[in-house]
């Protein structure tokens, strides 16, 4: 590639394109889209993966017309937020669990401000989602997600992602599925939670002076959290195959 090529109008658009894919990853990929990084932060980030994989970019087809580079700057957004959406909702199994968690233990008011979403949720997501982002970055994720669109390029054009019926489809299928395995993690505490108020109930009826406020609650949070330590690494685990899960079925559809 002389020096004429690179600064040709192909290869401008296709670099403008190139930062749009990376822009919209950074901001909806989990590790990338922490709140506390700040947005000039992402985009210097974008800007700078976008000259790394200058040299890996094949050259764009679309016509150099005002309304094709428009769309085809919709669609690099449109497939980074599709790819971050998936991995988010894979992110938020752990995060509805927590919620289930909290609930559970009477921590359901306790809630502040997340500094990996910017919006308020309860103690236990905000340790569980601390917990999930530590074990996504010891797996190397933010690796993955280069090695992604390092291979999207070869598989995508730029400016050439359609939302697919089987990618709304499987959208679909990981939003149950983030119940399904949320709730699946958070039974354990659920269970021994309403095993904890049967016991309770039965304890009242048979002595009424028990005060389940002042004796009950400590005993069901403490049991709570012992149940928590035990099956944290599971639940991390659990998260892992599921990210995994994620990433393997992107690789294989795109």
């Amino acid at each position: 590639m002389s020096w004429v090529e690179v600064f040709s109008d192909t290869y401008v658009v296709g670099f403008i394109l190139l930062f749009f894919r990376f822009a919209a990853l950074f901001m909806a990929v989990p590790i990338f889209s922490h709140k506390s990084i700040p947005v000039t932060i992402k985009t210097s980030m974008a800007f700078f993966f976008t000259i790394v994989f200058y040299s890996s970019m094949p050259p764009t087809d679309i016509p150099i017309t005002i309304p094709s580079i428009v769309l085809a700057i919709l669609s690099e957004l449109l497939f980074g937020l599709a790819i971050g959406v998936i991995l988010q909702i894979t992110f938020n199994i752990i995060t509805f669990a927590g919620g289930q968690i909290s609930f559970m233990m009477g921590f359901s008011m306790a809630s502040a401000i997340d500094p990996i979403s910017g919006v308020s949720m309860p103690i236990i997501s905000q340790f569980l989602s601390l917990m999930a982002l530590m074990v996504l970055l010891s797996m190397d994720m933010h690796h993955w997600i280069l090695l992604f669109v390092n291979s999207s390029l070869q598989n995508i054009p730029l400016g050439g992602f359609l939302m697919s019926e089987d990618l709304f489809n499987y959208i679909i299928k990981a939003t149950s599925n983030m119940f399904m395995v949320g709730f699946m993690i958070a039974f354990p505490i659920i269970a021994l939670s309403w095993l904890a108020d049967i016991i309770f109930g039965m304890l009242m009826k048979t002595m009424p002076q028990f005060n389940l406020l002042v004796i009950g609650f400590p005993i069901k949070i403490m049991v709570a959290f012992v149940v928590l330590i035990a099956t944290l690494s599971a639940s991390m685990l659990i998260l892992k195959i599921q990210m995994q899960e994620a990433f393997n079925y992107l690789e294989m559809f795109f």
